[in-house]
């Protein structure tokens, strides 16, 4: 495998008031998308954290160390141009949510599921006015078609930026409910994180761990972390 990659030709990053929003230029060169569409971010917040990215890189450039820069260019070059299919899409997790689907047995497993996740689909239902059955097994049940309607209207309350930090937290995690929460406030990453993982930490507690299964799931956990974090930058004042 080759170990080419891009070599840092600026000096200096910095953030800059750019056609109604914030960019960031390198040595006064503007920064551009994959698709060369102008980097414009909705936040100075934004800005910075893109800039600082930029600004942190050696003398070889390195993609996976650049979360914010990665979702602001998906944000422009994927997300805005299909808009309406993204919600649509995000909205449909809500007929298959993680939290709506349990173990019949252990009664361990049972009861740590109920333990975690009935709380937040009474705040769903409470909240956000959308009651979500849940059953055992991994048929799929329907739910509620005014639940659903209410679901696909939050998503669509989402502007691009927020949209795709979003659309991070509810694949990663499985479940519409958990990512709107910590949309809302409700709800921080570090403690949503554990939620979306309780039948993985189970099956560790029985088995025990797997090196290569750890490291893969530290990588979505700090994935599910940027996605939290890019999706407050994207409305900081």
């Amino acid at each position: 495998m080759s170990d080419w990659a891009p070599k840092r030709f600026w000096t200096n990053a910095t953030t800059v008031a750019r056609d109604g929003g914030f960019a960031v230029d390198l040595d006064g060169r503007a920064v551009k998308t994959p698709y060369k569409q102008p980097l414009i971010m909705p936040t100075q917040a934004m800005a910075d954290r893109v800039a600082a990215e930029w600004q942190a890189q050696g003398e070889k450039i390195d993609p996976t160390t650049m979360p914010a820069t990665r979702a602001a260019n998906s944000a422009i070059d994927k997300v805005t141009p299909q808009y309406a299919d993204v919600v649509a899409m995000l909205a449909s997790y809500g007929e298959s949510d993680l939290l709506c689907y349990r173990a019949a047995n252990p009664d361990v497993l049972v009861a740590a599921q109920s333990q975690a996740w009935d709380p937040w689909l009474d705040w769903s239902a409470t909240t956000l006015q959308a009651h979500l059955h849940v059953t055992t097994g991994l048929m799929p049940i329907p739910q509620p078609a005014e639940s659903l309607d209410r679901l696909h209207a939050h998503v669509g309350q989402f502007d691009p930026f927020a949209l795709t930090g979003f659309h991070d937290l509810v694949q990663l995690s499985g479940s519409l409910v958990l990512a709107a929460a910590v949309a809302s406030d409700a709800l921080t990453p570090q403690d949503a994180w554990p939620l979306s993982r309780i039948d993985e930490d189970f099956q560790i507690s029985q088995w025990g761990d797997d090196e290569e299964a750890a490291e893969a799931a530290a990588i979505k956990q700090q994935a599910f972390y940027d996605a939290a974090l890019f999706l407050n930058l994207s409305r900081s004042t």
